[in-house]
């Protein structure tokens, strides 16, 4: 089997999406062969993907003065070059799309949040996804999606065929897992934090994370409560948050939070196991891998009753809904403060989590290759 994988979720800050597109990139040469995987990236052939994870040069660097000379391909013999290149080949775009090359096209829909809560995407995703999905269905042999959740919405919502989608977990790495709280020390003492003593929340900074919400329930917990056990948002600033990032400021004056905005993959591990708390109050989510990620860390945790989250939680977790500030900070407390709920969400975790393996993600990414294969 051939296998063209599109590469444009690698960026320097991965978010969810391009973890998911790394762990296939990292795995799928392995399984299939390095010369039987091509990597596709805005019409151009990818040499060296993980070239990509590489943060820009400086301004002024020897890097950005002295770039390295190419020949430039004319776009005539690019095209020819790429279709030439996708021709019997499985294509997978593991970000929504699929370009016109693709011939047998495989395309993971994480979620339909665009359609769903327009009001949180900015206007330009929002003409994007008008302007190419449906072109991408159209080219789909087969759709993945991360949840059952999300597969039940997309045969709802698309009137897709559901003998043409499977549901495929994401995984989690092993790197996130339980620590000693001594091996934990070197890397929290560089962002002043120290081990079981705050509540954590990694997300991206963007409406429908409600993370409003969890700065109003926070408030509404007693001070020594607050005192004792501060948020820690961990995550970079997303669209309209302007607002939330001033809320942000003028909270952490008082002491009980902290932004540490985006988080290198290397300290991620440690930021998480050390939390006594994992808080995600999302009101829609494919998966919700940093939900995932706390539990695999050994943090019990509180999410939200809505969209995959239940399924991926499969009862670990304390849900509720994350418009109700009332319930939330009540959520927060029990979290913070009941030993035998902590006891019980943290071993039911650790449990649940084991389902979530990026070997077995690839596994049965594959299968679904072989799927769109034999239709063609």
């Amino acid at each position: 089997m051939k296998l063209v994988l599109s590469v444009d979720a690698l960026t320097p800050n991965l978010t969810g999406i391009g973890r998911y597109t790394l762990e296939l990139v990292e795995r799928l040469p392995h399984r299939l062969g390095k010369k039987a995987v091509r990597y596709y990236r805005q019409g151009r052939w990818v040499e060296n993907s993980h070239a990509l994870l590489e943060p820009l040069p400086a301004a002024g660097s020897a890097r950005s003065r002295f770039p390295r000379l190419r020949v430039k391909t004319p776009k005539w013999l690019r095209q020819y070059q790429i279709e030439r290149g996708c021709r019997g080949a499985v294509f997978h775009g593991p970000n929504y799309f699929l370009p016109s090359c693709a011939e047998i096209g495989v395309a993971t829909v994480h979620d339909l949040s665009v359609f769903k809560y327009p009001e949180a995407h900015p206007r330009a995703r929002i003409e994007h996804f008008e302007r190419e999905f449906h072109l991408s269905l159209s080219r789909a042999a087969h759709l993945i999606t991360d949840s059952q959740a999300t597969r039940d919405e997309v045969i709802a919502y698309l009137g897709w065929p559901e003998s043409r989608i499977t549901a495929v977990p994401l995984g989690v790495s092993p790197r996130f897992a339980p620590r000693p709280l001594d091996a934990l020390a070197p890397c929290l003492s560089k962002y002043g934090l120290s081990a079981g003593t705050y509540t954590l929340c990694v997300s991206t900074l963007e409406p429908r994370k409600k993370i409003d919400c969890l700065l109003e329930a926070y408030q509404a917990l007693p001070a020594g409560t607050r005192r004792s056990f501060p948020l820690v948002l961990a995550g970079s600033s997303g669209w309209l948050s302007e607002k939330l990032q001033r809320d942000i400021g003028h909270l952490s004056e008082h002491g009980w939070l902290r932004y540490l905005r985006f988080v290198p993959e290397a300290d991620l591990p440690s930021i998480y196991a050390g939390a006594r708390l994992f808080v995600y109050p999302s009101i829609y989510e494919g998966f919700g891998l940093p939900v995932a990620e706390a539990m695999a860390s050994g943090v019990p945790v509180v999410t939200s009753d809505r969209s995959s989250l239940p399924e991926v939680t499969k009862g670990s977790a304390l849900l509720v809904d994350p418009d109700d500030v009332v319930a939330l900070a009540g959520a927060i407390e029990t979290g913070l403060l009941d030993d035998d709920w902590r006891h019980d969400a943290r071993s039911k975790g650790l449990s649940v989590v084991k389902d979530y393996s990026w070997d077995t993600c690839v596994d049965r990414t594959m299968e679904v290759y072989g799927r769109a294969s034999r239709m063609a």
